[in-house]
Formats: structure tokens, sequence, C-alpha cells
């Protein structure tokens, strides 16, 4: 039986990879893609998912949570978000999307279908995970009707990506990610040590990226962008998709080394806002929280990728 999810994202490049593959999956029961803000906003942010949807024009299209007026949060000078992602955020692809005629919020989609199918949603995040909080203020119990809750966010030892301490889902709205890794229902974090251990050559890229099928034909028109950026940006010769790697380890969790650990979020600290604080040591103080991957087989990554588009 296929496993029934949704995607919370802030497409953003590899958000838009993702979310081509989970449509392509036949493992996955893509039941809706909710838009947050957060490397673009949330008006963008629902745009592009309905640009997305509309360009791999999937045999069941999946509800689209709107975000409509979520703005980011103030960043402070000197920081980029986005930058890898361009001014729409999906590089320089034409952006052509069809009018929500009837916009439900983003938040209230996810309860909705959690209601609906208690226990059997699995819920991952790849954006801040403004949307989790806003469902769990809605409905005080949305966490215990899911499945499972996969994010990706967080640091151990890599330090971060958008301060030399945090990363940016955590950073860009990390009071809630610190009520939501807080609970006590169990979570999954996949952070910046495991994802920046994968990346794709071009190389590889071509190889997969075969025939002509409307998906291949997207993920055409957004990677070579994504590769001019994390050259120029990154000085990389291959690109990072940490939201592919998020996806892998919901449908392939045999390729990752798994650590129960308690887990935290610095949310006041001038130069450590956004901080996740694992507690490592050998007699921890607290109940571990999220279960959190160490270690990634990269090759299984990229193998899962040529799966689905092959």
């Amino acid at each position: 039986m296929a496993r029934k999810m949704i995607i919370d994202l802030d497409p953003g490049i590899g958000d838009a990879v993702a979310a081509l593959l989970a449509m392509l999956d036949p493992q996955i029961d893509l039941l809706a893609l909710t838009a947050t803000a957060g490397r673009v906003s949330g008006k963008t942010a629902t745009r592009n998912l309905q640009a997305i949807v509309a360009h791999v024009d999937p045999p069941k299209w999946p509800r689209i949570g709107s975000a409509e007026g979520a703005q980011p949060p103030p960043i402070p000078a000197g920081l980029q978000v986005g930058a890898l992602d361009g001014p729409t955020g999906l590089g320089d692809l034409e952006i052509v999307a069809p009018e929500l005629h009837h916009r439900h919020e983003s938040s209230k989609v996810m309860i909705d279908i959690a209601r609906s199918n208690p226990g059997q949603v699995t819920l991952v995040t790849l954006g801040p995970l403004t949307n989790v909080a806003g469902a769990c203020e809605r409905a005080p119990d949305f966490l215990g009707m899911l499945a499972g809750l996969i994010c990706l966010g967080g640091s151990l030892s890599a330090g971060g990506d958008i301060t030399a301490a945090a990363e940016t889902n955590i950073y860009l709205d990390a009071e809630a990610a610190r009520s939501v890794l807080a609970s006590v229902e169990p979570k999954t974090l996949i952070p910046l040590d495991t994802t920046n251990a994968v990346v794709v050559t071009y190389e590889q890229i071509d190889q997969i990226s075969v025939g002509t099928s409307r998906a291949v034909t997207l993920l055409r028109q957004l990677l070579p962008y994504y590769f001019r950026a994390h050259h120029q940006f990154l000085g990389m010769e291959g690109i990072r998709l940490g939201e592919v790697v998020a996806l892998t380890a919901v449908m392939r969790p045999e390729l990752f080394r798994w650590q129960p650990l308690p887990v935290d979020v610095e949310v006041s600290g001038k130069l450590t806002r956004g901080m996740t604080v694992f507690d490592r040591r050998g007699q921890p103080s607290e109940k571990s929280n999220a279960a959190v991957a160490l270690e990634v087989d990269a090759q299984g990554v990229v193998d899962y990728m040529t799966q689905l588009l092959r």
C-alpha cells in the first residue's frame, strides 16, 4: 500500500525536485503539497507549487495548501536566503501557474487530511516549521494524528548555512521549531551533517534525466541554474539536494544511520539564534525527542532518484 504523505515546503529548486520525485514514486500517495514562507514569500511559494504540479501534471493532483500573505521573517543585513534559487525561487524557469479558485490555508489542509486519515499520514517538512506550529495551535492533537513527522533542518556538528551556528529552516522560524521539536510525539530530523554528504554531479544528472517525460523536462529546466548558482556562490561543481535526501529518508530509511537524541532550539542568542542543541553526553539529562540521521549512503540517494526518473 502506498504511503500517504503531505509535503510542506517553500520552493526553492531543491524543494521542487523533491516534490517532483514524490509525484513520480508509486509508493507515495501524495495527498497535499502545502506552501510556507521561507526562502520565498508565502505568495510566491503557493504560486511555485501550482507551477510545479502543472508542469508534472501527475495522474492524481495533490491538494495545494496556500500561504498567501505569509512573509519570511526579517533577515539581518549580510545574510542571504534563497541565493541559490534565484529571485522567483525556481531559477530561470518560466512560471505559469493556474489560479486557485478555492484557497485553503496550509495548516488547515494539514489538519483536515490528518483527521480524515488518522494514524496514516506522514508529514515531511522541507521548510520552516511555521505551518506545523500553526496546525498544533489550531488542533492540539494534530501531531498525534500523524503516522510520522520528518523535518529537514538543524545541524549536529556541521555548523550552520545561514549563520555560523544555524541551519536555514530552523533559523527562519526558531520559535516554531522549538515548539514542534519539544513535543512528545515521535519525530525525525535530517540535519546538515547528513544532507551535505550528498553532492550530485552534472554527469549523474545527465545520466539520470533521460527521456522526454514532463518530469524530466522540468528537471532539465530547473537544474542548470542550480548548478551555476552552486558554482558561483559555493565554489562547487555539484549540487546539494537536501530536500531529496529528506524524501529518501522516508522511503529508504535503511540507507541512513539513526540515533535517538534530545534536541532543543536556541531562540534568544545574538550569535546562536536558530542553533539546534543536541545532548550527546553519555548519560543525557533529558529523554530523546527525535530520531536523528547521522550518516547516509550517498549513492543510495542517487539510485533512488534514478529509479524514479527512469
